[in-house]
């Protein structure tokens, strides 16, 4: 399966990008740019955010769009991950070329994706937060880059989470140490979601990574 490009009229602006600096939300499986855009209202308004749309469309009777299939034998597939990563950068090429700088914000699928784009493409980004995430299998060309000089991550997921399998979950334990100035968080009680506990340390993440 291909994987087209992204919509570019499908994109959620909270303002124009210009000199400021950007973070892109990038939704979960199921989902579209209108499910992470409501928590603009609760992170930092120094950033300009927008939310964009999953280039694929799931398998009936699933709505909403995904950023890879795991419907099929290639659930999950490493080179269908980096397709959609592919895909988000080129966008981001053409919507955000004079933005101060730029980090990702991911759920799920997207949180996946987000550090898959991290991998390839390493010197575009200040950082990523991925929740309920994963980092994929295999390695990408900036893999010795991250370990050279890592990005600040924050991952986040919570304890109840079953939907991610436990194998990309210990991959992502080891992984994320080695190539990322990591900040994890663990939160009891939670499933595959995000809380307000979690938005709390997203919020003081993102002020963290804020220009001087």
């Amino acid at each position: 399966m291909q994987t087209p490009p992204l919509d570019a009229d499908a994109v959620l602006w909270t303002d124009s990008p210009g000199q400021r600096p950007l973070i892109v939300l990038l939704h979960g499986y199921g989902s579209d740019e209108n499910d992470l855009f409501a928590l603009t209202d609760h992170l930092p308004e120094e950033f300009v955010y927008a939310a964009v749309r999953a280039p694929l469309t799931p398998p009936f009777p699933m709505s909403g769009n995904s950023w890879y299939p795991i419907d099929d034998l290639s659930s999950r597939d490493p080179a269908a991950i980096t397709a959609g990563a592919e895909r988000l950068l080129e966008w981001l090429d053409a919507a955000a070329p004079n933005a101060t700088s730029v980090g990702l914000l991911g759920f799920s699928q997207g949180g996946a994706t987000a550090l898959q784009a991290m991998r390839l493409a390493p010197e575009r980004f200040e950082f990523i937060v991925t929740l309920s995430g994963y980092a994929a299998d295999g390695s990408l060309p900036g893999d010795d880059a991250l370990k050279a000089h890592p990005l600040p991550v924050f991952w986040g997921r919570g304890a109840l989470d079953n939907v991610i399998p436990a194998p990309a979950v210990a991959r992502t334990t080891e992984w994320l140490p080695e190539h990322s100035a990591l900040v994890g968080r663990i939160y009891p009680g939670l499933a595959h979601a995000v809380s307000a506990a979690e938005l709390d340390d997203i919020r003081a993440f993102l002020r963290a990574q804020l220009p001087a």
